[in-house]
């Protein structure tokens, strides 16, 4: 698995370690309160804290120190077992001391039965957290599917290293060169042509292609260098070589081999990580609250127009992958076959869009407005398809008729709001609309997401920019 995978881990793994030192000391403290001993043993509130403290500090540090956390996945039991009773006995040596500095009177069945909880919570979790995650990494909505591109020993030894972390989402597609052919590895895979890449790309889901080939190869393949740049597809290369192109670049491991990643769209996790759960969480509270609302508008449709009160239709997500988008029905029912006899009236160059289009109801035209009919998709927000805020998702037809530097715009999460909210909505063009959202994708950041959350409000409650 790539190092960067253990970046995005590292911060849930110290916080496990952190609630469960504190459960092994309550527990330890409780422990020893209840056994009959000659002495009597209780701490004072800020003697306890501090030392609460300190176990905690003790045991996280020192699991830093050792590397713990890196190896959590993907190391032997053996392994785990060996460093999680390094880091117990450093985590205990550490009260130790503090107890000697600060002159506090410590009763040893305490620090025997901390170490022992410690020791077995932490284990215990560990043990279960191999599984666990490999399941959680490995789950289809997780899995990234890779190209390697070159066909000689280097690319068959990254192909066999994406093989073994299978169990960790990655799921080698196959290998890209000059001729089509095959190439053994633990199961036989497709060579493609690497000159027919744009279309491969149109054609199937890729979220990476590491190129993997020797310095004599690298002319050959700077096209398709640019290629990736263009339509923004995360680029990995071995480091046989150095690629020119200007994409962000920065250094990952695949288990141990040095690669050099190029990526078009933001691809740190940890702060993607904390993105997506913010917007569980705000979409899964508004869909409780709204409730009420949305039954409301629910019933309207289906009172106002026959046909369907929920609109279904297939749009294109992230890196293209396919997923039934959630609307209120604005239209009349039969929307869709009457598409070809207004195409006379359309106004964008690729999209498709007609000033107050005669197919929209009574009742969809006021939720048009206010944007009402987007709400079902917090759903699709809840199932990981979508982002609060995002590029708007595409229909596949929309996407064939990318120029191919639009195509960039498929590489970061589809939202319900973005930057041409603010900017106009229907209002712009369809090559303003697109600049805006790889505008977006460059300037990306936690703070713009919530200062574009905040500014569409009052745009989509005074219904600005909607037709």
């Amino acid at each position: 698995m790539f190092s960067r995978q253990h970046r995005k881990t590292r911060p849930i793994f110290v916080l496990a370690d952190i609630l469960l030192i504190w459960c092994a000391f309550e527990a330890a403290y409780a422990t020893r309160t209840h056994l009959e001993l000659e002495r009597i043993f209780f701490l004072v509130p800020s003697t306890k804290a501090l030392l609460l403290g300190t176990a905690v500090a003790g045991w996280v540090l020192s699991g830093l120190w050792l590397g713990v956390y890196d190896q959590i996945l993907r190391g032997r039991r053996r392994e785990l077992l060996a460093r999680l009773l390094q880091q117990s006995l450093a985590g205990s040596v550490v009260v130790v001391l503090v107890e000697y500095v600060q002159r506090i009177d410590l009763s040893r069945p305490f620090l025997g039965l901390l170490f022992a909880y410690a020791t077995l919570a932490l284990g215990g979790f560990r043990l279960a957290a191999q599984p666990l995650g490999r399941r959680i990494l490995g789950a289809e909505t997780a899995r990234r599917y890779v190209y390697v591109a070159g066909s000689g020993p280097s690319a068959e030894r990254v192909g066999r290293l994406i093989e073994k972390s299978a169990e960790y989402g990655l799921v080698l597609l196959g290998f890209l060169d000059e001729r089509e052919g095959t190439i053994r590895l633990e199961r036989e895979y497709t060579v493609k042509e690497l000159g027919r890449l744009h279309e491969l790309l149109k054609s199937q889901v890729v979220d990476e292609i590491v190129f993997a080939a020797g310095s004599k190869q690298l002319s050959q393949m700077e096209d398709a260098l640019l290629v990736c740049e263009e339509e923004g597809v995360r680029t990995r290369l071995h480091l046989d070589f150095f690629p020119h192109v200007h994409a962000r670049v920065d250094l990952e491991r695949l288990e141990g081999e040095a690669m050099l990643t190029f990526a078009g769209a933001p691809h740190d996790d940890v702060r993607l990580m904390v993105k997506r759960g913010a917007d569980l969480v705000v979409a899964g509270s508004a869909l409780i609250v709204l409730l009420p609302l949305l039954l409301l508008i629910y019933a309207l449709i289906r009172l106002s127009s026959p046909g369907p009160a929920v609109f279904r239709q297939q749009r294109c997500g992230l890196n293209g992958r396919m997923f039934t988008l959630y609307k209120f029905r604005t239209m009349v029912a039969d929307a869709e076959s009457r598409k070809a006899e207004l195409e006379h009236l359309n106004v964008k160059t690729t999209a498709f869009k007609i000033p107050n289009d005669p197919r929209l109801t009574g009742v969809g035209r006021w939720l048009r407005k206010f944007s009402l009919d987007e709400l079902p998709q917090l759903w699709n927000i809840v199932k990981g398809e979508m982002a609060i805020v995002g590029p708007r998702p595409p229909v596949p037809e929309e996407v064939e008729r990318y120029e191919r530097w639009q195509r960039r715009r498929l590489r970061m999460r589809p939202g319900l709001t973005c930057l041409w909210t603010l900017a106009g909505r229907d209002a712009l063009t369809f090559e303003e609309w697109m600049r805006l959202d790889l505008e977006y994708i460059d300037r990306w950041s936690l703070a713009l997401d919530w200062i574009i959350i905040l500014r569409t409000v009052p745009h989509v409650l005074l219904g600005k920019g909607a037709h």
